[in-house]
């Protein structure tokens, strides 16, 4: 008798503290849901924070990563339209299917600029929910932060209290953080700049920056020499050139060579550089870079 007690108890023993699996899109969310699960989840991201969050290829070792998962957390507006969808359908998880508990789109939680009156190919690559790059502005963080904790209570409620006390240790930290980045960014207030693709308007808008063009003369349309010309002749009293990590820097150091604007290279995610670790250091290089 005891021989089948043993193994049994041994069963709901090791079920018991069993991690959850959640998986996430991008290295910033992995990195956030990390910080609250700690050692009560596995988290993965299916991106790499150095490619163009638009563009992922679904390679199966990704099928592989989401067959398991407990959870799937996403940013949403459309920011994953081109390469999740497949993924989830070939993963035949009906645990992280969307409009399940094991399914969470960020991008409801926050409030989404930019969002087109009309959508049409005439426009570029137009998300129609709005600009899907909302966690860089680093006030929504915690909103994000709050929506994860929430859902990994409702996926593993033994462990919520255990969730809920690493969340408040992470907002008090960031708060920290915070601070000190909103008072390095008060000499930029009103300060004009051009950025490639419209990545970083979350950030800008929040400290009050301007943006007065952007290298693409539409979302996902690459720069063209009337366009960069245009951007040239109207460059007064523009400070600076934002450059993201993997489009081509060609039209940036182009445009700066002819008005002598300064380039200034940007993380847009966690891992997008090396020095950017997670969602502090991300901040941090960001805030630095730009007030240097």
């Amino acid at each position: 008798m005891l021989r089948y007690i043993f193994p049994l108890i041994l069963f709901i023993f090791s079920f018991s503290f069993a991690k959850i699996k959640v998986a996430t899109t991008y290295p910033y969310i992995a990195d956030i849901t990390q910080k609250i699960a700690k050692d009560k989840a596995n988290v993965i991201s299916l991106a790499n924070g150095n490619l163009d969050p638009h563009f992922i290829t679904p390679k199966p070792s990704l099928i592989v990563k989401l067959r398991d998962a407990d959870l799937l957390i996403i940013n949403g507006a459309s920011l994953e339209i081109g390469w999740l969808p497949p993924l989830i359908r070939q993963a035949n998880n009906p645990k992280i299917n969307p409009n399940t508990n094991g399914f969470l789109d960020l991008s409801n939680f926050v409030e989404l600029i930019q969002k087109p009156e009309n959508v049409s190919r005439a426009g570029g690559d137009v998300h129609p929910e709005g600009n899907p790059h909302f966690y860089l502005n680093p006030n929504n963080i915690p909103i994000l932060a709050d929506a994860i904790t929430q859902r990994l209570c409702e996926i593993d409620s033994g462990n919520c209290s255990f969730y809920k006390q690493n969340l408040n240790d992470f907002k008090k930290q960031f708060s920290e953080k915070k601070k000190v980045w909103d008072e390095k960014m008060k000499s930029l207030k009103g300060s004009k700049v051009y950025e490639y693709h419209r990545l970083y308007d979350y950030f800008l808008t929040n400290y009050q920056i301007i943006v007065a063009g952007t290298l693409e003369p539409l979302p996902g349309i690459p720069p063209t020499s009337k366009h960069l010309q245009n951007l040239i002749e109207n460059s007064k009293d523009v400070k600076f050139i934002l450059q993201d990590v993997y489009h081509s820097q060609d039209a940036a150091k182009f445009v700066s060579s002819k008005t002598g604007i300064p380039v200034i290279i940007l993380p847009h995610d966690v891992g997008a550089i090396p020095e950017a670790k997670d969602i502090f250091s991300l901040f941090d290089i960001i805030v630095e870079r730009l007030t240097k």
